[in-house]
């Protein structure tokens, strides 16, 4: 009886040390937070694209909602603090307001006040808070302003490039899979999924070219663009490592928190408003 049970014991160990058996499991470990992830996912979108359709006050609410949450999430990360966190973050969202209701120069100084008061209240890791709020407030900034200047068809291919990235990403990664792009740092991130991302983002240019009346040039910026949304996903992991933290937070169910969520649109409204300062893109709106 005994070598039979040992038997059977040992049958269903080689069962599962099977190569098949093995690549069942890491697919099934691989999507098992998909459908959260996805019902998530679904509900930013639908507001999202709501507030970006409105335009107006409606997407300058969202981002001031988001500027102020992700300013938390960082002070949280931090170790700043509940209250210090509240009081970082509701005033990086009033320096974006006051980006749309006054004129840069009148607004800078309120702007400027955010890393500075980061400066004054937080016992360590001042640097890297500087630069990351620096970072996250110019793109909010950018990302208002892109709207309102440059109009919908605009904002809706910046979000959908950096959509495209982030999915094409996701899944290529977890289908394909193969060597890692930065273990040290995003131990996830694949060479597959990223190549994937700048393909998904040529093609969200190659639609948008016709409807915009651009060049070929819109195909090469919507990849970098790619590129830097990629770039802000990897700053966000760095601090993650550095930190010791799985999430930013805990707000959003699947994705972890704000910051996890809208890091790669953070980097690539970043470049973005370096590159309309600079140059004459985009175009007038049609």
């Amino acid at each position: 009886m005994s070598c039979r049970v040992t038997a059977c014991a040992s049958a269903a160990s080689a069962r599962c040390l099977r190569p098949e058996g093995r690549g069942l499991a890491l697919a099934k470990d691989s999507f098992s937070d998909l459908a959260t992830r996805m019902a998530t996912g679904l509900a930013i979108a639908c507001v999202g694209l709501a507030a970006v359709w409105a335009g107006g006050w409606w997407f300058t609410g969202l981002v001031l909602g988001m500027v102020g949450a992700l300013v938390w999430e960082l002070v949280r990360m931090l170790g700043g603090g509940q209250k210090r966190a509240l009081l970082l973050g509701g005033l990086a969202a009033c320096a974006i307001l006051a980006t749309k209701l006054f004129p840069v120069g009148i607004a800078l100084p309120v702007v400027l006040a955010v890393p500075l008061a980061g400066i004054a209240v937080l016992e360590g890791n001042r640097t890297l808070f500087v630069v990351m709020t620096a970072m996250i407030l110019l793109a909010g900034f950018g990302l208002i302003l892109h709207r309102d200047a440059f109009g919908l068809t605009w904002m809706l291919w910046l979000v959908l490039l950096v959509a495209a990235t982030d999915i094409l990403g996701y899944f290529a990664g977890r289908i394909l899979g193969g060597p890692k792009f930065w273990p040290r740092v995003s131990p996830k991130k694949t060479w597959s999924g990223t190549v994937a991302g700048w393909i998904g983002a040529a093609l969200i240019g190659w639609v948008f070219m016709a409807r915009t009346g651009s060049g070929v040039e819109l195909i090469a910026i919507s990849v970098a663009l790619s590129m830097a949304s990629q770039m802000g996903d990897i700053a966000e992991s760095a601090i993650k490592r550095h930190v010791g933290v799985k999430d930013s937070s805990n707000l959003l169910p699947g994705h972890g928190g704000v910051y996890d969520r809208f890091d790669g649109l953070l980097g690539a409204a970043f470049l973005l408003v370096i590159v309309e300062s600079l140059t004459a893109f985009p175009p007038p709106p049609l």
